[in-house]
């Protein structure tokens, strides 16, 4: 690998993909390409700008002219799909910006690929194309997709494309999924940010329905070590989950950030129910530790201290994006380039 295209780069879990691999493996030239939709921040990847081995490009892969002309300029060898619209809310109120993007975009991607002599494909996608999960039991990678909200649904298309794209074309692809991401940078409509900054300003805290639903939670950089191994060592055709054994109902998880900022549970309220709302994901991550030596580095315990304490210093970088802020940084730092 010398040349790696990351799409996506400037949202929350590949900006701390790209810092990681940018650490780890300093000879590797990364291309990150993002249209900077209102959860891209290139804020996030201050730290490294000015890395010789790293360039920035303002693009959609819903344009099929961009995404190949950015593969064949750039030489690139490695493909790693994190671009996506990927709230639920906003899927149910507008599904059609999650297909152009998560379904049209990745075929974009692969068919910039498929041509490619030795190019790898990575695609980046999510435990919630299994659908939901009852009070036992796992997904694994044999689970059927049966995804239960059009984010999902985009999301299982887009890993059928990739699917089919290896088996018709030979083309060189992996897919890996992943439970609820947490840590810094994560746009602040997820659920731990949310409740993380709400908490802070003593605002309220919207738990939906009974706040019973279970999600299995792994923090991001775990998560960008488990994509590293398999981006290396994956045989192609493979599909892996990445998971943090970490489950927890969203009420609980609400009523430790209270404890840990000292805040009275008395901030949270429930809301309306989503339609749809599956009930509990977890996932069986034993195929990746058992074939390729991965598993969490991160306990919990320190994981959701470290989060909280990074959003609680990072007050400003909160404020930015949600307000648009960001797009004044991007003008500046890359308005005349």
């Amino acid at each position: 690998m010398k040349n790696i295209l990351i799409t996506g780069g400037a949202g929350f879990i590949g900006s701390n993909f790209i810092m990681h691999i940018l650490a780890a493996h300093p000879d590797y030239s990364i291309f990150n390409i993002d249209a900077l939709t209102y959860a891209g921040n290139p804020e996030n990847l201050k730290s490294i700008e000015d890395n010789k081995n790293y360039t920035f490009i303002k693009g959609d892969i819903r344009d099929a002219d961009v995404v190949k002309t950015c593969v064949a300029d750039n030489d690139i060898d490695t493909i790693i799909n994190f671009a996506a619209e990927s709230h639920v809310d906003r899927s149910i109120t507008g599904p059609d910006i999650f297909i152009d993007t998560n379904v049209k975009g990745t075929l974009n991607l692969l068919n910039a690929a498929r041509n490619r002599d030795g190019l790898r494909f990575y695609q980046i996608s999510t435990d919630e194309v299994y659908g939901s999960l009852g009070a036992e039991g796992y997904f694994t990678e044999t689970t059927p997709i049966a995804p239960n909200s059009p984010y999902s649904a985009s999301k299982a298309s887009a890993d059928l494309l990739v699917r089919a794209y290896h088996h018709t074309f030979g083309l060189d692809a992996v897919i890996s999924r992943c439970s609820n991401n947490y840590g810094p940078y994560q746009f602040p409509e997820k659920l731990l940010p949310l409740m993380i900054h709400n908490a802070v300003h003593d605002k309220p805290l919207p738990v939906y329905g009974d706040g019973k639903n279970v999600r299995d939670w792994i923090h991001v950089a775990d998560h960008c070590r488990a994509i590293d191994i398999i981006l290396h060592q994956a045989a192609a055709g493979s599909v892996y989950n990445i998971g943090g054994n970490n489950e927890w109902k969203n009420i609980d998880i609400v009523k430790l950030i209270c404890s840990l900022l000292d805040k009275p549970e008395s901030l949270i309220t429930f809301v309306k129910d989503r339609p749809g709302h599956d009930q509990r994901y977890a996932i069986d991550a034993s195929k990746l530790k058992n074939d390729l030596g991965w598993e969490p580095a991160y306990t919990f315990e320190t994981g959701i201290r470290e989060t909280i304490d990074w959003y609680r210093t990072h007050d400003e970088w909160v404020t930015h994006i949600t307000s648009g802020e960001y797009q004044k940084y991007y003008e500046a730092m890359y308005g005349n380039r």
